[in-house]
């Protein structure tokens, strides 16, 4: 099937739109680490009102982002499982075109160390409930990519979705449109799994613990970032 010359725009201008999103968003981020950091610094001064506050905004900054990318995921699902806004490293801590639900519980465990019992048994049996339903995402992912005869969904992802038509493994066609329709779907419930998760943990971490919590996720995702933009730049020096 031949490219359309305008499906090639849209998709570079939906692209170029959110990568300007983006950018803004990670520096808002590194302003609320500050913040956090601040508030861990000087928790003894703070009431818990406002470190409720703090970690409101926090989680309205993540809101936004999944806002953001749901617009992309309408507009072509495919560029979210190989998107240029995250480098090839950044990309191999992803799981269904984002983040593990359950690298919350690693890092609170590496960042919390004051867990009640009360609180490290509900986080235990959020950690079991949350591992239930990555397994069933992970094995639509497989029916899905099972529906496609050859490239993986990975490969499909590179073409940025100009996708034709394939066989099924019994002989059926799988037109793009549903291919789209059922990526959609997983990656809107992949990301509704993630903030759900985040949301649980909230609920059971007091305002410090919480806001010990939010730096540590901060400070990893731009610690991967940076190792990430440094990689890049050794390459292009090369």
């Amino acid at each position: 099937m031949s490219e359309n010359p305008r499906a090639r725009y849209n998709n570079d201008d939906n692209v170029a739109s959110f990568e300007t999103f983006f950018r803004a968003w990670l520096v808002r981020q590194e302003h609320l680490l500050d913040e956090l950091i601040s508030a861990q610094e000087n928790h003894h001064q703070s009431r818990d009102e406002d470190l409720k506050e703090l970690v409101k905004r926090v989680l309205a900054h993540y809101q936004q982002y999944y806002q953001e990318k749901s617009k992309v995921a309408q507009h072509n699902v495919f560029l979210l499982f190989a998107p240029t806004w995250f480098t090839p490293f950044e990309q191999t801590f992803f799981w269904i075109a984002g983040f593990n639900p359950t690298l919350a519980f690693r890092v609170v465990n590496e960042s919390v160390k004051d867990l009640a019992d009360e609180q490290r048994q509900r986080m235990d049996s959020l950690s079991v409930e949350t591992r239930v339903e990555e397994k069933l995402l992970n094995d639509e992912l497989a029916r899905i990519q099972e529906s496609v005869a050859g490239p993986t969904i990975m490969e499909l992802a590179r073409r940025r979705g100009r996708l034709g038509e394939w066989e099924m493994t019994e002989g059926v066609e799988v037109t793009e449109s549903n291919l789209r329709a059922s990526l959609e779907s997983l990656v809107a419930n992949a990301d509704m799994l993630r903030t759900t998760t985040t949301a649980k943990v909230v609920e059971i971490l007091d305002p410090l613990q919480n806001v010990k919590f939010f730096t540590a996720v901060a400070r990893l995702q731009l610690r991967i970032r940076r190792w990430a933009s440094h990689g890049e730049s050794e390459k292009d020096e090369s």
